[in-house]
């Protein structure tokens, strides 16, 4: 396995920020150690949840500094993916058990000129990845079920990260690994430790008595150690 680490991307989820106040929430996330701002697209369908949907995101994308990193928890994303670029995304990101037909998927997520990427459910096991890995530019490991925020953090996840960072080393591919669900700074390290380059927190990040922006920063510094190499991608993208 590769000796070097990239330092992690850090990427609030705005499911957990003031709804009533998004404009400001992205605002003053624009000179946070924010790398990516996280955005949950849920249909009711594909998980038990409604969250945002195109408007949400276009209003956003108005005052944002940092790439939008779309994750579409969504049944039949193949027919939404233009309109979520058009509105303001920069990375998209579709479920695995959502894309019957996924190379087609992340080729149309490609030629759109966004990043793709792939996410898996708990349940579903990495080697499923293993025919698309060279094509993607992200995995994401759900690593709570998804659909809902501030759920507990499934410990399986470490050796799942461990999984896709040897597929993706096996595969040629330099397809970052995002983390999605519980994070904090207990298992933010270990995570790193594990192969993880994009950390995805909510509750913990606009939930803390602090504020978003000096959590971020508290978690940037507590992360400082591991860091090793130039960072995975973000705003030198």
């Amino acid at each position: 396995m590769n000796s070097t680490r990239r330092a992690p991307l850090l990427a609030p989820s705005f499911l957990a920020a003031d709804l009533a106040n998004l404009q400001a929430e992205t605002e003053r996330l624009a000179t946070s150690a924010a790398d990516w701002l996280h955005f949950d697209v849920m249909d009711g369908r594909f998980v038990p949840n409604i969250s945002f949907g195109l408007p949400v995101l276009q209003a956003v994308a108005r005052y944002a500094k940092q790439p939008i990193d779309v994750h579409l928890m969504i049944e039949e994303p193949q027919h939404y993916l233009s309109a979520f670029r058009d509105a303001g995304a920069s990375i998209i990101t579709v479920h695995y058990e959502a894309c019957p037909h996924l190379h087609r998927v992340v080729q149309q997520i490609k030629q759109l000129g966004c990043r793709a990427g792939v996410a898996l459910n708990p349940h579903t096991p990495v080697a499923l990845l293993e025919d698309i890995a060279a094509d993607l530019d992200l995995v994401l490991i759900m690593s709570v079920n998804p659909g809902f925020g501030g759920q507990t953090f499934i410990p399986n996840t470490l050796k799942k990260v461990a999984m896709v960072k040897e597929l993706l080393l096996d595969a040629g591919s330099d397809a970052l690994i995002e983390v999605d669900g519980g994070v904090n700074m207990t298992n933010a390290g270990p995570l790193v430790e594990a192969g993880a380059d994009v950390l995805v927190a909510g509750n913990f990040v606009f939930s803390a008595p602090e504020g978003p922006v000096a959590t971020l920063a508290s978690l940037r510094d507590h992360l400082a150690g591991l860091e090793m190499d130039t960072p995975a991608g973000g705003r030198r993208q």
